[in-house]
């Protein structure tokens, strides 16, 4: 029995989510991303996610067994299809959830400053007036203010990025000398950026563009098939 994969989308079909990335790196990762069977999500669809005992994705039913939340799917993936490479051979598993923690508490929020306004033009029509009314209660704020503001918030993307500049500004990985679920988690990020918004979030001359570079070469350049915008 083949993985079922449950992943956001929007109206077009593009899957989006940071999450659902992390994911599709870490499925890839492990020689299954090709043989997984999608099902695509859009924010009105809730509904397909009821016998997973909660809302959100991802999802994966794997053999029967239903796994949900990125970190867990991924510890899911490491323990029962152990062919190498694992997700965690060079970072550990501990160290790997720190760079997934980092990614949701700092770079997630200020992505999100930076890209969030852009979001209605790729959702589905039946999830429009949902987005708007959740992401302006989160955040605070219009999501025309957001866009207004997000130069402000790039500059602060760029001194928050820091640790991840410094890890890979040798040519390497977060992982080491090859990728691992810390890279995946912080590369979720950016392709979500990618998937939505053709904002400009990273310098050329910034080691974590040369890093973002090498993450969408991954797996057969996969990353780079998916719809998204060229920044």
């Amino acid at each position: 029995m083949a993985i079922t994969f449950y992943d956001l989308a929007g109206g077009d079909g593009r899957r989006f989510s940071p999450f659902g990335w992390r994911v599709r790196m870490a499925l890839a990762h492990k020689g299954l991303e090709a043989g997984a069977s999608v099902e695509r999500v859009t924010f009105s669809q809730k509904h397909k996610l009821a016998f997973s005992g909660q809302e959100l994705v991802p999802v994966i039913v794997d053999e029967g067994t239903v796994v949900a939340d990125s970190w867990e799917i991924a510890l899911h993936l490491d323990r029962v299809h152990g062919r190498e490479p694992s997700l965690f051979a060079t970072t550990g598993v501990a160290a790997a959830r720190f760079f997934a923690a980092w990614t949701d508490s700092q770079l997630h929020p200020l992505i999100a400053r930076c890209v969030v306004s852009d979001i209605p033009a790729v959702l589905d029509p039946a999830d429009l007036e949902y987005f708007r009314r959740s992401r302006e209660a989160r955040f605070g704020t219009t999501l025309e203010a957001m866009a207004e503001g997000r130069n402000t918030a790039r500059a602060e993307l760029k001194r928050a990025l820091y640790p991840l500049r410094k890890s890979v500004e040798a040519g390497g990985f977060l992982a080491g000398s090859g990728p691992g679920y810390a890279d995946y988690a912080a590369f979720g990020a950016f392709m979500w950026a990618r998937g939505v918004s053709g904002f400009r979030l990273l310098d050329d001359d910034d080691p974590v563009h040369a890093w973002r570079e090498r993450m969408l070469d991954l797996h057969d350049a996969m990353p780079r098939t998916e719809p998204g915008f060229l920044v």
